[in-house]
């Protein structure tokens, strides 16, 4: 059997940074709260905790003073930063770069425009309800437009000004294809271009994941998915990852590798899995999310070398 780890898969800059920040407190002090869970991986999370790190959620946030708090990497609306102030605890900023300098644009804008006549909308390409979302949309005072798919943007008003971001991840096609619906319509209607402003704020390196990830999947006969049930770039990864190779597992713990092959259900998937247990050439592929750590792919690789004894 030959086993390999997708060197593309695992943690992206911004949740290692948070990470790193998180084991550097918890080295020193030995006790650190997190607003959230610190990455969508339930794993990682246990690893943390056994470390001294405690997650909170935000009514915790209104009750606890002179504390540190993590935030991660999702990144935080202003409201965050000043109910911590008022308790007087000390923030430990994990927020990604990228993150944080799309905050800054979206809040210059929001400042710049929000007095013009007609006032114009800030809307955002992203998931509703999404932590880096959330902490977007509080930049504008929560007035910015959430869109998730170009059919809603029907809910925009195209005669007045459009700016339009992007969550860090989410797909670049996507987003283009939402920019032409939105060009669409002014045309449509009538209106001048310039009345629309938008900006690609996407992570590339999250982004140019998807293609690296169907090329991997494109070339292994059996793919282990290993990823975190709460995670949404887990699901659209993975959702990537079986459209490239039909015989793709999603796992989230090694424990779940030996019932996952062997319940494998389709046609194909069976005799892979009969294949898996025996020696032969067979190519497996170990991928992740960008929540995913190095550490756990390996447990799974290890999990699967007791298991078939290659």
């Amino acid at each position: 059997m030959i086993v390999t780890i997708d060197s593309h898969s695992g943690f992206c800059a911004g949740v290692t940074g948070a990470i790193r920040r998180a084991e550097n407190e918890l080295q020193q002090t030995g006790q650190l709260y997190c607003l959230g869970d610190i990455v969508h991986n339930g794993q990682e999370v246990q690893r943390l905790e056994k470390l001294g790190l405690e997650t909170i959620d935000y009514d915790d946030l209104r009750t606890i003073h002179n504390a540190r708090v993590l935030l991660r990497a999702h990144g935080e609306p202003p409201s965050t930063y000043w109910i911590a102030q008022q308790n007087g605890n000390t923030i430990i900023d994990g927020t990604c770069p990228v993150v944080k300098r799309l905050q800054q644009r979206i809040a210059e804008t929001y400042n710049a425009h929000k007095h013009d006549n007609p006032q114009p909308q800030i809307a955002i390409f992203g998931k509703r309800g999404h932590a880096e979302v959330i902490g977007l949309q509080g930049q504008t005072n929560n007035t910015a437009i959430v869109i998730e798919k170009p059919e809603e943007a029907e809910t925009l008003d195209f005669s007045r000004p459009i700016y339009l971001f992007s969550q860090t991840t989410k797909s670049v096609e996507e987003f283009n294809q939402l920019v032409e619906h939105i060009k669409g319509k002014i045309s449509d209607l009538g209106f001048q271009i310039a009345n629309f402003k938008f900006y690609d704020t996407i992570c590339r390196s999250v982004a140019n994941r998807v293609e690296q990830l169907k090329t991997f999947a494109r070339e292994q006969d059996l793919v282990l998915f290993v990823g975190g049930t709460k995670s949404s770039n887990a699901a659209v990864l993975f959702n990537h990852c079986k459209q490239a190779n039909p015989n793709t597992l999603f796992i989230t713990s090694p424990d779940e590798v030996e019932d996952k092959i062997k319940s494998s259900n389709s046609p194909q998937g069976v005799q892979i899995a009969r294949r898996a247990f025996k020696s032969s050439n067979l190519k497996v592929g170990i991928c992740g999310a960008t929540s995913t750590p190095l550490w756990l792919m390996e447990q799974v690789r290890d999990k699967l070398t007791i298991l078939t004894g290659h």
